[in-house]
């Protein structure tokens, strides 16, 4: 879908590491290897997306820092869109909101960092039915074409364990 709308493939894939979690920045660079693209390829669309407004930079010593702008007034409406075509929507849809006593929902790993390998990642707080889960996890599979993979934690586990993991990149669906 996103595909025949956006034909740089390094463009959308820019536009999916930027506007899925807002908070990530990143380095020429370090997008040049994460993509296994030329730093050529990845400059020219950088730099297209600047001068349209839709990222930030900061300098940073001799290099420059990319991050989305969430000040743009398309920044809503591009999140949107790159998380509909990952299939997080229908996540939030038919999963997060329909599980019970949910505390809180995240997404983690790749998709966290703005990379789409297939697989998402889910962290779910609360007391969960485990059977409906399944249930909807194949549902949502089947709707976006991405395995999804999950873990539930109590309040306790969430505490004791991944709260301490700052440094993770998480995207928070569900609070």
């Amino acid at each position: 879908m996103l595909e025949s709308l956006i034909t740089s493939k390094t463009r959308l894939k820019l536009l999916l590491k930027f506007f899925l979690n807002s908070n990530t920045r990143s380095y020429l660079r370090s997008l040049a290897d994460e993509f296994n693209e030329s730093t050529n390829s990845v400059r020219v669309e950088l730099n297209r997306l600047s001068e349209a407004g839709l990222l930030e930079t900061e300098p940073d010593g001799n290099t420059i820092l990319y991050r989305a702008n969430k000040n743009h007034p398309l920044f809503p409406e591009i999140s949107t869109l790159v998380k509909k075509y990952i299939g997080i929507d229908h996540i939030i849809d038919h999963i997060v909101s329909k599980l019970g006593d949910l505390k809180l929902a995240m997404v983690t790993g790749d998709y966290a960092k703005g990379k789409d390998s297939g697989i998402i990642d889910l962290v779910l707080v609360g007391n969960i039915n485990q059977l409906y889960l399944i249930e909807l996890v194949k549902k949502a599979e089947s709707l976006i074409n991405r395995k999804i993979r999950y873990i539930i934690l109590t309040d306790l586990e969430y505490e004791k364990q991944f709260k301490s993991i700052s440094n993770q990149k998480i995207l928070v669906l569900y609070k």
